[in-house]
């Protein structure tokens, strides 16, 4: 007899990829909590220290009045810091709408729906850099 796959409750949380540059968030809200904020295991203070990260991922929590109102469960990797909190923003927002469509009004005219799309441009043969070519020397 093949295995049953486990029925999953219907709403215990609610899932969103968020991107920027090459960090990928995985996200998980999870209503009726106490706004807990977990990434990758850690407290949101412990796994970023810098206040305007911080301020960053609680952004569109306050935006829509839910800050202590849903636990936040993250997982996120590549990039830097600063990618990975706002790769979390955009996953959080994301899940927002999962949660409730009406929140999409204020979230798009915030900007925290779109994708920022600026990634490094790539390096070109016959140059050093993307752009930055050789020295010129005239003799």
């Amino acid at each position: 007899m093949p295995a049953q796959p486990k029925a999953k409750k219907k709403d215990t949380y609610h899932y969103a990829n968020g991107k920027r540059k090459t960090a990928v968030a995985r996200v998980r809200l999870i209503p009726g909590g106490k706004g807990n904020i977990t990434i990758n295991e850690k407290p949101m203070k412990e796994f970023c220290c810098v206040k305007t990260q911080q301020d960053a991922i609680l952004a569109p929590l306050e935006l829509v009045g839910l800050t202590g109102k849903v636990d936040v469960s993250a997982k996120v990797t590549g990039g830097g810091y600063n990618a990975q909190a706002d790769a979390i923003r955009h996953g959080i927002s994301k899940a927002l709408l999962e949660y409730d469509e009406m929140f999409r009004g204020a979230l798009k005219k915030a900007g925290f729906l779109t994708r920022d799309s600026r990634t490094k441009e790539r390096k070109k043969y016959g140059l050093k850099r993307a752009r930055r070519a050789p020295q010129f020397s005239k003799r």
